[in-house]
């Protein structure tokens, strides 16, 4: 073993990926699509098979301190869908693995499944398996989603076409907010127990942090409407990132517009009481778990009264780089600067 050392927080997580998995080829005929999208996807006769896992740990992505543990559960699940939501796919089956510590009794972890069980009911997913061990500390969850699609309805990150039309789903930025207000009512309760957080008018903006939901509603519209997206992808990490993981597998360049990003009342009057810029939390927020895709101009006509998809901009030449178009019509190099692992 080389005694070179390199930090991890030195490559960054796609990075890391990629480095860690750059020697691995598919091998058999029946993996289309490996490492690099929302969800793998494999042959099943005249459907493809989709799968997908998150992890979410604790004090690293949650904190229990604010964070129900029944909520969490239906989290868990929830992006976990959102990524086969991004392939256009259906969710059929979920595997639930957990590591806990003997801090949680079996009354806590009941909380916990009835949250994975509601998200079950909601999505229309099976609860197929899965694997519990101990861990010496906290606790961790991993969920895998299975789902399928049909071959010609398959939507990865890498066919954006010159001159398509950029779409987001819902409001962005909120999530993000809503992790601000319950660490600032975690700091105000540490420094004094008494004090019972002030949650009141920022309801819109903890839901979105603690149970986000994803837009199956939107994949089964699409489908209603015969709307194939070309390219797609959940908004996760951050519209500005996510829009460059875009960019990269679809060899395209991407223009959005100040002026046209959906960002939430709530959302706008909440970064500007923390002295945040608005734009900013939209684009760099992250767990919003709405959906980005790109639509031939043709679908342009169905979709265009639909009241929650937002038309935020067009795909361009690789060359021409990934831009924000200020509300003052200057152009803005696009950089990835939401949630990084690692870091």
């Amino acid at each position: 073993m080389s005694e070179k050392r390199t930090e991890i927080k030195a490559f960054g997580e796609f990075r890391l990926i990629e480095h860690l998995t750059s020697s691995f080829k598919p091998g058999n005929p029946g993996t289309r699509l490996g490492i690099g999208d929302d969800a793998a996807v494999i042959e099943a006769g005249d459907k493809y098979f989709l799968s997908s896992s998150d992890f979410l740990i604790e004090n690293i992505h949650f904190d229990l301190t604010y964070f129900p543990l029944q909520h969490l559960g239906y989290k868990a699940v929830a992006v976990n869908v959102s990524d086969i939501a991004a392939m256009n796919g259906i969710p059929r089956q979920i595997l639930v693995n957990l590591a806990i510590s003997n801090r949680f009794s079996v009354e806590s972890l009941e909380v916990l499944y009835q949250g994975i069980k509601a998200a079950c009911d909601n999505y229309k997913v099976d609860l197929a398996g899965g694997d519990t061990t101990a861990s010496p500390t906290g606790l961790s969850l991993c969920i895998t989603a299975i789902g399928e699609a049909d071959k010609k309805d398959i939507t990865t990150r890498a066919n954006a076409r010159e001159h398509e039309i950029v779409c987001a789903t819902g409001d962005l930025g909120g999530a993000y907010l809503g992790l601000q207000v319950l660490e600032r009512e975690k700091e105000v309760f540490l420094s004094n127990q008494q004090m019972q957080p002030k949650l009141e008018g920022y309801d819109y903006l903890v839901k979105r942090q603690l149970k986000p939901e994803a837009r199956m509603d939107i994949i089964y519209e699409l489908q209603e409407m015969k709307v194939i997206p070309t390219s797609m992808i959940d908004i996760s990490d951050g519209l500005a990132s996510d829009i460059l993981q875009l960019s990269k597998a679809s060899k395209k360049g991407f223009r959005i517009f100040e002026e046209q990003l959906p960002i939430d009342k709530k959302t706008y009057e909440t970064a500007v009481e923390f002295k945040l810029d608005p734009t900013t939390c939209v684009l760099n927020g992250g767990e919003d778990y709405e959906l980005l895709f790109t639509i031939r101009q043709d679908d342009y006509e169905k979709l265009k009264g639909h009241p929650d998809i937002h038309f935020i901009g067009h795909v361009q030449k690789l060359e021409e780089g990934n831009q924000l178009i200020t509300k003052s019509g200057n152009p803005v190099t696009l950089k990835a600067q939401g949630w990084q692992n690692f870091q």
